[in-house]
């Protein structure tokens, strides 16, 4: 049954029978699917890896009680094998922003998109689930405190979902927002969705001109300058922009008004708060020369300089760029932010009942995720690439590659990447401003498209490991693995490091003109450890296996590099993480590089230093556990409990740095044992990923893949002796 939303007939019932959902995996798409029918119930079974994901009692056994690492670790791979999809992949949540499922709920609201009753009642659940225990109000993620953006926006998407503004919740969540100031003191993309929605003027948007697009390439800020997430989000942000869309004036559009703000709506003045936004959500505020450019644009250029000629161009220019987003993933999009934006900008210009419209509303559900909580909106269209690649280390690096009982799960596992190789460029690559991607991966999926620096080291690693292993076939070419070589050393930066989706394009100065305000970092690409160690390391085994190819330029190339990593090394030994929470994760990768060309704790001041900022860090019980808040605020800072995840990455960076006592190692793998189920899985605790240093996400395979790893590593080091 599907419904619109805001339909008074939505239904009322607060869960949906959990037996009924299956997750259907077609070539790596994932979407969630509720059986309506006892037919198709009797046709469909639920899968273990559906029943782990929503929370339901797997059925699986429990295992012998695990004495040494290695038997542990077969336990977690026993496990976690299980999850195994058919096309050879792994699922997972990839959840934590609570910013994402309102800008897509609103895009159906303004679009009449009919949505499934059960996603409706669900994404109820989730969002109720994530409400502030303490205040009743939404944070930028999961973890984080209730701000504007958050609480606001949730409110709205709620309201939309059926939920009644008397419901007590409701109420709570309300009394914060006023407390708070009121939606005029949202951020820059609170106030965007409010004005498509139609509970905000247009006058509260800081300019986001499409005009951008018509600059010459050679001008420092040019848009193909920005990091490539900022670029798609501002295209069809621009778009809808420029042309003051405003959805339908429903009752419920009016009635929300009056719910969103500490004064009548009639009574705001929604041009003086163009500026205002709450301190909670100001994590970077807007700089003196933004404000500067702000002002030009709402006073001069738009009322006096704008021709119409002008913004007919710009829009025109800015749909043709989106149209090139849409073909060159098949309508995935780079994310669940600039996906909603195109749908709306596809509806604003091509109409309802357009191909363009019924391909955006088949693929938001790429983006929809169903966990114990209810139905959220992950950060991307899955983590399979990602987290395919890194089973596949953890395998090889545990010991257990050669086992004939794993074999058939590796196999599968490599034909997954070998399906999932991106195997051309994107038209007109130059035009549309994107990377070279030929014999790359992307983090998700191929149809998603976008070249990942890591993700494409991390997946040629994991494939060069399978394909000389004994016993395992060949299934990518060495014309494509030189394809995926040449890709990735079209990405490293001048400095020697390596980024994330391209290499650098622009100046930091640029960061100058960060319009999001609750995000760091956003405007241009940065230099990573995490990125810069993938590279390396898989060039170099690359190198191994390849020695006549490139051979001098990959040299280099993982020269630079190195050379990067040592200078990136802060004064107490560590190094920042920006996508893993945060000084371990990044302190693993870059002990990691270091290692590969022998640099370890007996010849190395610098890995020296690494090894005593983490044993420093070490908690009573032999763990480590970090917060997100090292990320916010570049300090490490303790987690109240120690975390698998954290522990596993550290104990893998004391062992790549052979430190010499075993003794802390041994405490920390103790403790992962312990923390291990009879039946060999490892429970969800603190989130584990962070992008833009304030937005948190979740990595919940990291419970089983680095703890493998750890595991089998201390016992192909040490031997296998007991711990538990």
């Amino acid at each position: 049954m599907k419904g619109i939303l805001g339909d008074n007939r939505i239904p009322t019932v607060e869960k949906t029978d959990y037996s009924r959902w299956r997750l259907l995996d077609e070539a790596g798409r994932h979407t969630w699917h509720y059986l309506e029918s006892d037919e198709e119930l009797e046709a469909w079974s639920q899968s273990i890896a559906d029943k782990h994901h929503l929370g339901l009692a797997t059925g699986l056994p429990e295992l012998p009680e695990p004495r040494t690492g290695l038997e542990c670790a077969k336990n977690g791979l026993e496990f976690f094998s299980r999850l195994q999809l058919p096309p050879g992949n792994w699922a997972s949540e990839y959840g934590g922003p609570m910013f994402l499922l309102p800008g897509l709920v609103v895009t159906w609201y303004v679009t009449q998109t009919p949505v499934p009753a059960s996603h409706m009642i669900e994404m109820r659940r989730y969002l109720f689930a994530r409400q502030h225990p303490e205040d009743g109000g939404w944070g930028l993620h999961v973890e984080g405190q209730s701000t504007v953006f958050g609480t606001a926006m949730n409110y709205v998407t709620l309201r939309l979902l059926g939920v009644s503004e008397e419901d007590p919740r409701m109420v709570r969540a309300r009394g914060t927002l006023h407390k708070l100031g009121g939606a005029v003191n949202g951020p820059h993309w609170a106030m965007f969705w409010l004005s498509v929605l139609g509970v905000c003027e247009w006058e509260a948007v800081n300019p986001v001109p499409p005009e951008l697009w018509l600059l010459p390439d050679w001008t420092p800020i040019s848009p193909w300058r920005w990091w490539v997430h900022i670029r798609q989000v501002f295209l069809p942000m621009s778009y809808a922009y420029s042309k003051r869309y405003v959805g339908p004036k429903t009752p419920l559009v009016l009635q929300l008004r009056e719910e969103l703000y500490s004064q009548p709506y009639a009574s705001i003045d929604f041009a003086a708060h163009r500026n205002s936004i709450s301190p909670r959500d100001n994590y970077h505020p807007k700089t003196w020369v933004l404000n500067t450019v702000n002002w030009a644009l709402v006073n001069i250029w738009n009322p006096y300089l704008r021709t119409n000629n002008i913004s007919k161009r710009a829009e025109s220019w800015a749909f043709d760029l989106i149209q090139r987003e849409d073909e060159n993933t098949k309508y995935a999009n780079l994310g669940p932010v600039n996906g909603p934006m195109n749908l709306l900008a596809c509806y604003i210009h091509d109409g309802e009942g357009s191909y363009s419209v019924k391909r955006h509303r088949e693929r938001m559900h790429d983006f929809l995720w169903m966990k114990h909580e209810g139905m959220l909106m992950n950060g991307t269209n899955g983590v399979q690439t990602w987290d395919t690649s890194f089973l596949i280390h953890a395998v090889v690096e545990a010991g257990l590659v050669d086992e004939p009982k794993w074999k058939p799960m590796l196999v599968k596992a490599l034909e997954f990447l070998e399906d999932q190789q991106i195997r051309e460029n994107c038209r007109e690559q130059e035009i549309c401003y994107r990377q070279q991607r030929k014999g790359a991966w992307a983090f998700s999926t191929k149809d998603q498209g976008y070249t990942v620096s890591d993700t494409t080291a991390e997946a040629l690693k994991a494939v060069l490991l399978l394909q000389h292993s004994p016993g395992y076939p060949t299934l990518i070419s060495e014309e494509r693995l030189q394809d995926s070589a040449d890709t990735l050393l079209t990405m490293q930066n001048a400095t020697g490091s390596f980024s994330s989706y391209e290499p650098r394009r622009g100046s930091e100065y640029l960061e100058w003109l960060n319009a999001a305000e609750v995000f760091g970092r956003i405007m241009i690409e940065y230099d990573y450890p995490e990125c810069t160690t993938a590279a390396v390391t898989t060039l170099s085994l690359f190198t191994k296996h390849h020695p006549s190819y490139r051979s001098a330029e990959i040299q280099r190339v993982i020269d630079g590099a190195l050379r990067y990593i040592r200078h990136a090394q802060r004064p107490d030994g560590s190094w920042y993480g920006s996508w893993g929470i945060c000084f371990t994760y990044a302190t693993m990768f870059a002990v990691q590089s270091l290692a590969s060309v022998g640099e370890t704790y007996e010849n190395s001041e610098r890995v020296r230093r690494a090894c005593h900022f983490l044993l420093d860090k070490q908690m009573d019980d032999g763990g480590w556990g970090e917060s997100y808040r090292s990320c916010e605020t570049g300090i490490y800072t303790h987690h109240e409990q120690s975390q698998v995840v954290n522990t596993a990455w550290t104990c893998i960076a004391l062992m790549e740095a052979k430190y010499p006592d075993r003794e802390p190692i041994e405490m920390a793998l103790r403790m992962i044992i312990d923390r291990q189920q009879p039946n060999g899985e490892w429970l969800q605790e603190a989130i584990e990923g962070v992008f833009n240093k304030s937005c948190m996400i979740t990595y919940p395979n990291y419970k089983f893949i680095f703890p493998i790893k750890a595991l089998g590593m201390f016992a192909r080091r040490y031997g296998d002796i007991k711990l538990g």
